[in-house]
């Protein structure tokens, strides 16, 4: 199959590519940048063709897909910074990049035909109660620019094409390019304690599992909404960012204290964060999809992949 991969600078869209890659499939990566260089955490570097690709120029974004005629587009690029959303100066730019960009890809799409998987979030939602998300819901309600942004990309993506997947995903580290768990490692490493929030509940998304479902389904056509995170240890037992760390920490060997703190005490963002990022994934195991492995399971072969470089 011949795959266009969108954003293969970041974390998910580089493993994607080296996914897919190594299952034989014909893959292009893209990106803004003028060339891809891969990554120094000791990944394997993207080997597949490479186009420089800024999504928010239709007439580009026409002319390479029109090239490369596509069977499928993996569309995970982004803008993903939440807090610099909020800017004043940056909400336009967000919403051509969220938005647009978005639209103009799956206008491509329809042109010839290719399936088309979008990359979407928690953040759709308002994160209020306590039950978990399900795919199909619709009761939509951002708290953020960067949420609204990615809603109306899943709208563009399902007002435009009958052949889409539009999965959620939540809390998302990598190798490649920042996250969370490589900042606190190295904040605690040069800290005695920490604070770390204990209100937001959810499951954190290793990207190289992601990866590996996300080619399982653009070789279907199971089309439609899914959501994506690693498995609780137990069905239902969601964390919080505290307990993510506070695990990641013991693996790593930090001894630095973890204190938790409600959102409102630790005061430090620009943007609401939804409370319940909790998501349903029930709908995978249904649509014949193989879950992702445990989040305690997926932090320690990461940790033992980048081992703090």
């Amino acid at each position: 199959m011949k795959i266009f991969v969108t954003g293969v600078c970041g974390q998910l869209g580089h493993d994607c590519v080296n996914e897919l890659i190594s299952r034989g499939h014909d893959v292009t990566g893209s990106d803004i940048a003028p060339a891809y260089s891969g990554i120094a955490d000791g990944s394997a570097v993207c080997t597949a063709p490479y186009v420089q690709l800024d999504i928010t120029d239709k007439d580009a974004v026409n002319r390479i897909i029109n090239e490369i005629k596509p069977d499928a587009i993996l569309h995970p690029a982004a803008w993903t910074a939440v807090d610099a959303a909020e800017d004043e100066e940056n909400r336009e730019k967000v919403d051509r990049i969220n938005h647009l960009g978005t639209l103009y890809i799956a206008e491509a799409a329809k042109k010839i035909d290719a399936r088309m998987l979008y990359i979407s979030t928690d953040y759709v939602f308002d994160g209020k109660g306590e039950r978990p998300w399900e795919p199909d819901d619709k009761c939509y309600a951002p708290l953020n620019v960067y949420g609204q942004s990615k809603l109306d990309g899943e709208l563009a993506v399902s007002g435009t094409l009958e052949k889409y997947f539009i999965v959620r995903i939540a809390w998302v580290f990598g190798l490649n390019g920042k996250n969370f768990i490589k900042t606190m490692i190295n904040v605690g490493k040069t800290h005695d304690q920490v604070r770390v929030v204990n209100d937001q509940i959810g499951t954190p998304t290793y990207t190289l599992d992601l990866s590996r479902l996300l080619a399982d389904m653009i070789e279907t056509d199971r089309y439609g909404y899914y959501h994506a995170t690693n498995s609780e240890e137990t069905p239902g037992a969601y964390i919080s960012w505290y307990d993510f760390c506070v695990e990641f920490y013991k693996q790593y060997g930090l001894t630095t204290k973890v204190n938790p703190v409600s959102a409102a005490e630790y005061g430090l963002s620009k943007a609401a964060r939804p409370e319940n990022s909790r998501l349903d994934k029930s709908k995978l195991l249904e649509a014949g999809f193989k879950p992702l492995p445990c989040w305690k399971d997926a932090v320690a072969r990461f940790l033992k992949e980048w081992d703090g470089k």
